[in-house]
């Protein structure tokens, strides 16, 4: 399946970048456009720095004058900023999402994610979920919402359109050996890894005990890498929020840390192979 908005959080944040180099390069401030467009003070600069939810048609085409840019390349960033207005689902999941991580994880290219303790989110059965919730001091209509959400950024890995996201998943033995639930649920869970690694867009690596503490990252890491020219993003994600990382040299060194925990892991083949023996001793 397809998403009506995809590509629409990755549009708007491209246009920002758009819009703060087309100002630069006409001469004026940011605080001298507000003025010649009668606007308050900050207005330009929310747009550039991406504090917008979605950009009026109104605003951009003013901006567009007053920086003087022709037709063709007024006629491309006017589509951009219909591709950014579109309205996605997690708009609906505020409560659950502060900023724009659904959006980003919705519209890159590749996903690599390294979660030292529990499974990625969208590698988690239902159970598995319930069961991370159930230990956490959400209250229950959160934990429901949140469970509703991440069900629905998981179908992200199914579309058929050609814009299934390449997951590459870095697992550790540890997120698999807790007591949660049964037995039954345990097994599952692992199965559904099995399944997912067999999807030629996963690719999934598994980090053992027995191989000793890695060379690697701790933190929890998602980095998402987009189409074209567009600067990747990192996500860290901690007890109480989830937090982007956006400048080139602090991006640059999660890649490094990924790497490192990526060969410090069992090839995608192996993985499967022993995932199949962890559940076959929940059997």
């Amino acid at each position: 399946m397809s998403d009506d908005a995809y590509g629409a959080t990755v549009a708007k944040r491209r246009l920002s970048r758009r819009l703060t180099d087309l100002r630069r390069a006409s001469g004026h401030t940011a605080n001298h456009v507000c003025d010649l467009l009668d606007w308050g003070r900050g207005k330009v600069g929310r747009f550039e720095a991406n504090h917008w939810k979605r950009p009026e048609m109104s605003d951009i085409r003013d901006l567009l004058r007053v920086y003087g840019v022709d037709q063709a390349e007024r006629d491309e960033l006017e589509e951009l900023a219909i591709q950014a207005r579109a309205r996605p689902w997690w708009r609906d999941y505020s409560d659950i999402f502060e900023n724009e991580f659904p959006g980003f994880e919705n519209d890159a290219v590749r996903i690599r994610v390294c979660m030292p303790l529990v499974l990625p989110g969208l590698l988690q059965t239902p159970d598995y979920t319930e069961a991370l919730f159930s230990v956490g001091s959400r209250p229950p209509t959160w934990q429901r919402r949140a469970l509703e959400c991440r069900r629905r950024r998981q179908h992200i890995l199914d579309r058929t359109d050609g814009t299934a996201p390449r997951l590459i998943a870095v697992i550790a033995e540890a997120s698999l050996m807790y007591r949660w639930g049964t037995r039954s649920e345990r097994r599952e869970q692992i199965e559904h890894l099995v399944a997912l690694g067999g999807n030629p867009n996963v690719e999934l690596r598994i980090q053992r005990f027995a191989d000793g503490p890695h060379r690697g990252m701790w933190s929890m890491v998602n980095i998402f890498d987009f189409a074209d020219d567009e600067p990747s993003l990192v996500y860290l994600e901690t007890d109480v929020a989830i937090e982007e990382v956006s400048k080139p040299e602090e991006v640059d060194s999660y890649m490094q840390g990924f790497g490192h925990a990526r060969d410090a892991a069992l090839e995608p083949a192996d993985t499967v192979a022993y995932l199949k023996h962890l559940a076959e001793q929940l059997e």
